[in-house]
């Protein structure tokens, strides 16, 4: 598989987490952890669905080393429970604004990794504008105020991002584990989630076909599909491009709301726009090729 299409299919997991907003509003009064457990349960079925279909055995997946299996549940289950601690434990914009400096640090991490191509200050340059567009839209073009009575919820959205963007970059070490293997990191997530809602949260049952439906099309794609995508775009694609186009997630999120009507426009919407659409084309300038030289 070639880079570019390794880049594509990774980033149809950023136009997938895109709609994960509207579709967890769908599923009104539903615990995260009972959420988690649901979703990542649906994610499971389909990667099994996958395997039945093909006629491979799902058990031939299950055998990796040790590592591997700490690696993908610690990144898949870690993130979101460092997520939920942090909405938990500190004002939602700013654990939001700390917990999506995720694709900046995969872009600076990606430096890191033996034999990788020097980190350009194009790259830099659209990652941070790409995270300024996303703060407009978190503050809504207010101001953040950190407060010392918050700490463990600054702490854990900080560990929120470095937990995505490690695991993100870290995929790149594990290139010769299929991508199938997500599908049982995905079954101990669910598990995961199930042993913390029977810990910390009561069951609320779907009352309604659309809490049902959010149910499903979370398992199915932004919580599902998406994860198989990303490993394949972190394990073979170009992570700095993708890494500034996972800012488009939280846009594309605003734009859905306000085209369903739960958001309105405004210019911080604008100006982030511009910003995140600029800042990936900067990221890009490389690869879209600049008028050469006589």
């Amino acid at each position: 598989m070639t880079e570019f299409r390794a880049t594509l299919i990774g980033s149809t997991a950023v136009l997938m987490w895109g709609a994960l907003a509207l579709f967890t509003t769908w599923t009104g009064g539903i615990p995260p952890f009972q959420l988690v457990a649901m979703t990542f349960s649906i994610a499971f079925l389909l990667m099994l669905g996958k395997w039945v279909l093909y006629r491979e055995s799902p058990l031939s997946h299950l055998r990796h080393p040790l590592k591997v299996w700490v690696f993908g549940v610690a990144g898949l289950f870690g993130y979101h429970a460092f997520y939920f601690l942090a909405l938990k434990t500190a004002p939602a914009v700013e654990a939001s604004l700390i917990a999506y400096l995720w694709p900046l640090l995969i872009v600076v991490f990606s430096a890191l990794l033996p034999g990788s191509e020097r980190l350009g200050p194009h790259h830099l340059i659209g990652a941070v504008m790409g995270f300024v567009g996303c703060a407009l839209l978190v503050t809504k073009g207010g101001s953040i105020s950190l407060q010392p009575e918050y700490t463990i919820g600054y702490l854990a959205a900080t560990a929120c991002a470095l937990t995505w963007s490690s695991y993100s970059v870290g995929s790149r070490f594990f290139g010769s584990v299929p991508t199938d293997a997500v599908g049982w990191f995905c079954a101990a997530t669910a598990l995961g989630g199930a042993v913390c809602h029977l810990a910390f949260e009561d069951w609320v049952q779907p009352a309604t076909t659309g809490e049902w439906l959010g149910i499903l099309l979370l398992g199915i794609g932004p919580v599902g599909a998406a994860f198989f995508t990303w490993d394949i775009g972190m394990k073979r694609g170009n992570l700095r491009l993708l890494g500034v186009f996972s800012y488009m997630a939280p846009l594309i999120s605003a734009l859905l709301l306000v085209a369903t009507g739960q958001a309105e426009a405004d210019w911080p919407l604008a100006a982030a726009c511009a910003l995140i659409t600029g800042g990936a084309l900067v990221a890009a300038i490389r690869q879209i090729g600049l008028p050469k030289r006589a």
